[in-house]
Protein backbone atom coordinates (compact mmCIF):
# COMPACT_ATOMS: atom_id res chain seq x y z
CA UNK A 1 0.00 0.00 0.00
CA UNK A 2 1.26 3.47 -1.02
CA UNK A 3 1.31 6.04 1.53
CA UNK A 4 -0.91 8.07 -0.42
CA UNK A 5 -3.31 5.24 0.09
CA UNK A 6 -2.57 4.52 3.71
CA UNK A 7 -3.23 8.12 4.53
CA UNK A 8 -6.64 7.90 2.70
CA UNK A 9 -7.50 4.99 4.70
CA UNK A 10 -5.95 6.65 8.41
CA UNK A 11 -8.65 9.47 7.42
CA UNK A 12 -11.69 7.01 6.92
CA UNK A 13 -10.98 5.91 10.15
CA UNK A 14 -11.07 8.85 11.68
CA UNK A 15 -14.27 10.23 10.37
CA UNK A 16 -15.86 7.08 11.26
CA UNK A 17 -14.96 7.18 14.60
CA UNK A 18 -15.83 10.64 14.77
CA UNK A 19 -19.07 9.15 13.84
CA UNK A 20 -19.33 7.07 16.83
CA UNK A 21 -18.09 9.77 19.07
CA UNK A 22 -20.86 11.56 17.40
CA UNK A 23 -23.40 9.67 19.67
CA UNK A 24 -23.92 10.86 23.59
CA UNK A 25 -25.99 9.64 26.44
CA UNK A 26 -29.84 10.33 26.03
CA UNK A 27 -29.46 9.60 21.97
CA UNK A 28 -31.56 6.90 20.83
CA UNK A 29 -31.70 7.53 17.16
CA UNK A 30 -30.08 10.00 14.74
CA UNK A 31 -30.68 11.43 11.66
CA UNK A 32 -28.28 11.81 9.28
CA UNK A 33 -29.02 15.61 9.52
CA UNK A 34 -28.58 14.74 13.64
CA UNK A 35 -24.99 13.24 12.62
CA UNK A 36 -24.03 16.42 9.72
CA UNK A 37 -24.59 18.52 12.32
CA UNK A 38 -21.99 16.97 15.08
CA UNK A 39 -19.21 15.66 12.60
CA UNK A 40 -17.36 17.76 9.60
CA UNK A 41 -18.05 15.48 6.57
CA UNK A 42 -20.12 15.59 3.68
CA UNK A 43 -23.28 14.00 3.20
CA UNK A 44 -22.34 11.57 1.02
CA UNK A 45 -19.16 10.86 2.90
CA UNK A 46 -21.22 10.31 6.21
CA UNK A 47 -23.28 7.65 4.29
CA UNK A 48 -20.97 5.50 3.23
CA UNK A 49 -18.95 5.51 6.35
CA UNK A 50 -22.73 4.57 7.85
CA UNK A 51 -23.05 2.01 5.67
CA UNK A 52 -19.62 0.09 6.78
CA UNK A 53 -20.09 0.61 10.17
CA UNK A 54 -23.37 -0.99 9.40
CA UNK A 55 -22.19 -3.84 7.85
CA UNK A 56 -19.82 -4.36 10.70
CA UNK A 57 -22.13 -3.61 13.86
CA UNK A 58 -21.41 -0.69 14.99
CA UNK A 59 -24.43 1.10 14.41
CA UNK A 60 -28.08 -0.36 12.97
CA UNK A 61 -30.10 1.68 10.99
CA UNK A 62 -34.36 1.92 10.96
CA UNK A 63 -37.49 4.04 9.91
CA UNK A 64 -38.30 6.29 6.83
CA UNK A 65 -36.14 8.71 7.04
CA UNK A 66 -33.77 6.33 8.11
CA UNK A 67 -32.78 7.04 11.44
CA UNK A 68 -29.20 5.41 13.08
CA UNK A 69 -28.34 4.34 16.84
CA UNK A 70 -24.99 2.16 18.19
CA UNK A 71 -25.10 -1.47 17.35
CA UNK A 72 -24.20 -4.69 19.07
CA UNK A 73 -20.56 -4.39 18.38
CA UNK A 74 -20.30 -1.39 20.33
CA UNK A 75 -22.05 -2.97 23.15
CA UNK A 76 -19.57 -6.40 22.63
CA UNK A 77 -16.66 -4.15 23.06
CA UNK A 78 -17.82 -2.13 25.66
CA UNK A 79 -18.47 -5.43 27.65
CA UNK A 80 -15.00 -6.83 26.89
CA UNK A 81 -13.63 -3.31 28.21
CA UNK A 82 -15.78 -3.28 31.45
CA UNK A 83 -15.05 -6.80 32.44
CA UNK A 84 -11.29 -5.75 32.47
CA UNK A 85 -11.88 -2.69 34.33
CA UNK A 86 -10.39 -3.17 38.14
CA UNK A 87 -11.84 -0.02 39.80
CA UNK A 88 -9.76 -0.68 42.45
CA UNK A 89 -6.46 -0.61 40.27
CA UNK A 90 -7.55 2.48 38.07
CA UNK A 91 -7.90 4.26 41.52
CA UNK A 92 -5.00 4.27 42.79
CA UNK A 93 -3.01 7.28 41.52
CA UNK A 94 -6.10 9.53 42.07
CA UNK A 95 -6.39 8.09 45.69
CA UNK A 96 -2.24 8.12 46.41
CA UNK A 97 -2.53 11.84 45.45
CA UNK A 98 -5.33 12.77 48.11
CA UNK A 99 -3.51 10.70 50.47
CA UNK A 100 -0.20 13.09 49.94
CA UNK A 101 -2.46 16.36 49.73
CA UNK A 102 -4.69 15.24 52.63
CA UNK A 103 -2.74 12.92 55.52
CA UNK A 104 -6.25 11.30 56.12
CA UNK A 105 -7.91 8.43 55.18
CA UNK A 106 -8.63 7.97 51.15
CA UNK A 107 -11.28 5.21 50.47
CA UNK A 108 -12.97 4.00 47.26
CA UNK A 109 -16.06 2.84 47.58
CA UNK A 110 -18.12 1.18 44.58
CA UNK A 111 -22.31 1.06 44.53
CA UNK A 112 -23.73 -2.18 45.14
CA UNK A 113 -27.28 -2.96 45.59
CA UNK A 114 -28.37 -0.90 48.27
CA UNK A 115 -25.17 -0.47 49.54
CA UNK A 116 -21.50 1.07 48.93
CA UNK A 117 -18.96 -0.87 49.08
CA UNK A 118 -15.26 -0.29 50.06
CA UNK A 119 -12.88 -1.81 47.47
CA UNK A 120 -9.88 0.17 48.54
CA UNK A 121 -8.34 2.27 51.01
CA UNK A 122 -5.20 4.14 52.07
CA UNK A 123 -5.04 4.59 55.95
CA UNK A 124 -3.33 7.89 57.52
CA UNK A 125 -0.29 7.19 59.52
CA UNK A 126 -1.54 9.79 61.80
CA UNK A 127 -2.03 8.52 65.58
CA UNK A 128 -5.73 9.79 65.65
CA UNK A 129 -7.24 8.47 62.65
CA UNK A 130 -10.17 6.52 60.93
CA UNK A 131 -10.37 3.77 58.34
CA UNK A 132 -13.51 1.13 57.74
CA UNK A 133 -11.37 -1.62 55.84
CA UNK A 134 -12.10 -3.26 52.37
CA UNK A 135 -15.31 -5.07 52.63
CA UNK A 136 -16.60 -2.83 54.82
CA UNK A 137 -20.52 -1.86 53.44
CA UNK A 138 -23.39 0.33 54.30
CA UNK A 139 -26.77 1.70 52.92
CA UNK A 140 -26.06 4.25 50.52
CA UNK A 141 -28.36 6.41 52.34
CA UNK A 142 -26.05 7.11 55.48
CA UNK A 143 -22.75 9.21 55.29
CA UNK A 144 -21.19 11.30 52.83
CA UNK A 145 -19.38 8.38 50.81
CA UNK A 146 -23.19 7.15 50.62
CA UNK A 147 -24.82 10.55 49.72
CA UNK A 148 -22.44 11.26 47.26
CA UNK A 149 -23.65 8.19 45.08
CA UNK A 150 -27.74 8.33 45.92
CA UNK A 151 -27.62 11.93 45.25
CA UNK A 152 -26.67 11.03 41.70
CA UNK A 153 -28.69 7.59 41.42
CA UNK A 154 -31.87 6.75 39.66
CA UNK A 155 -35.16 6.51 41.37
CA UNK A 156 -33.95 7.40 45.04
CA UNK A 157 -37.04 7.14 46.53
CA UNK A 158 -36.98 3.87 46.41
CA UNK A 159 -33.65 3.78 48.80
CA UNK A 160 -35.14 5.70 50.70
CA UNK A 161 -38.15 3.54 51.95
CA UNK A 162 -37.30 1.77 55.34
CA UNK A 163 -34.28 3.94 55.99
CA UNK A 164 -35.21 7.66 55.99
CA UNK A 165 -38.53 8.69 57.93
CA UNK A 166 -41.22 10.56 56.12
CA UNK A 167 -41.26 13.53 57.79
CA UNK A 168 -37.35 13.81 57.27
CA UNK A 169 -37.54 12.78 53.48
CA UNK A 170 -38.24 16.35 52.47
CA UNK A 171 -34.98 17.85 54.14
CA UNK A 172 -32.91 14.55 53.21
CA UNK A 173 -33.89 15.05 49.49
CA UNK A 174 -32.85 18.71 49.58
CA UNK A 175 -29.48 17.85 51.02
CA UNK A 176 -29.50 15.07 48.14
CA UNK A 177 -30.33 18.31 45.49
CA UNK A 178 -27.38 20.25 47.40
CA UNK A 179 -24.83 17.68 46.67
CA UNK A 180 -25.71 17.10 43.09
CA UNK A 181 -25.40 21.31 43.11
CA UNK A 182 -21.65 21.55 44.47
CA UNK A 183 -20.24 17.79 43.47
CA UNK A 184 -19.57 16.45 46.87
CA UNK A 185 -20.85 15.61 50.24
CA UNK A 186 -19.79 15.79 53.98
CA UNK A 187 -20.73 14.43 57.09
CA UNK A 188 -20.19 14.85 60.66
CA UNK A 189 -20.08 12.47 63.51
CA UNK A 190 -22.28 10.67 61.74
CA UNK A 191 -21.38 6.99 61.89
CA UNK A 192 -18.25 7.67 63.82
CA UNK A 193 -17.98 10.45 66.55
CA UNK A 194 -15.55 13.02 66.26
CA UNK A 195 -15.25 11.77 62.53
CA UNK A 196 -15.82 14.00 59.43
CA UNK A 197 -16.05 12.91 55.95
CA UNK A 198 -16.14 14.33 52.42
CA UNK A 199 -16.94 12.54 48.96
CA UNK A 200 -17.13 13.00 45.77
CA UNK A 201 -18.91 10.95 43.03
CA UNK A 202 -17.22 9.02 40.36
CA UNK A 203 -19.43 7.84 36.79
CA UNK A 204 -18.83 5.47 33.87
CA UNK A 205 -19.96 5.68 30.57
CA UNK A 206 -23.61 6.84 30.31
CA UNK A 207 -23.30 9.23 33.11
CA UNK A 208 -24.10 6.33 35.50
CA UNK A 209 -22.63 7.00 38.98
CA UNK A 210 -20.60 3.79 40.38
CA UNK A 211 -19.33 5.17 43.63
CA UNK A 212 -17.42 7.11 45.29
CA UNK A 213 -14.04 8.50 46.56
CA UNK A 214 -13.83 9.16 50.05
CA UNK A 215 -11.46 11.04 52.71
CA UNK A 216 -12.13 10.60 56.57
CA UNK A 217 -10.40 12.76 59.45
CA UNK A 218 -11.07 13.70 62.99
CA UNK A 219 -12.68 16.96 63.85
CA UNK A 220 -9.93 18.12 65.40
CA UNK A 221 -7.84 18.22 62.48
CA UNK A 222 -10.56 18.40 59.24
CA UNK A 223 -11.84 22.17 59.95
CA UNK A 224 -14.13 23.87 57.88
CA UNK A 225 -11.25 25.38 55.85
CA UNK A 226 -9.35 21.59 55.44
CA UNK A 227 -12.79 20.76 54.69
CA UNK A 228 -13.04 22.97 51.94
CA UNK A 229 -9.92 22.21 50.48
CA UNK A 230 -9.91 18.41 50.29
CA UNK A 231 -13.76 18.93 48.72
CA UNK A 232 -12.51 20.38 45.63
CA UNK A 233 -9.46 18.08 45.38
CA UNK A 234 -11.83 14.98 45.55
CA UNK A 235 -14.26 16.77 43.05
CA UNK A 236 -11.05 17.05 40.39
CA UNK A 237 -9.70 12.78 41.67
CA UNK A 238 -13.32 11.69 40.92
CA UNK A 239 -13.34 13.72 37.55
CA UNK A 240 -9.84 12.08 36.78
CA UNK A 241 -11.06 8.59 37.88
CA UNK A 242 -14.79 9.24 35.71
CA UNK A 243 -12.67 9.81 32.89
CA UNK A 244 -10.60 6.42 33.32
CA UNK A 245 -14.10 4.71 33.50
CA UNK A 246 -15.37 5.93 30.59
CA UNK A 247 -17.29 8.84 31.48
CA UNK A 248 -17.22 11.77 28.80
CA UNK A 249 -16.69 15.54 30.29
Amino acid sequence: MNSENSNDGVRAVDRALDILMAFRPGDHLLSASDLLRRVALSRPTLYRLLRTLELRGFVVSSGEPQRFQLGPSVAHLAHIWASGLDLAELSQPMMRSLWEQTGETVALLVHHGRERVCVAELPSHQPLSFKRGVGYSESVTLGASGRAILAFANDVPRYLEGKVPQDQRAAYLDELARIREVGYAISRDELIKGAVAIAAPFFSAGAKVMGSLAVYGPSARVDDAQVNRIAQWLVEAARELSQKAGARQ
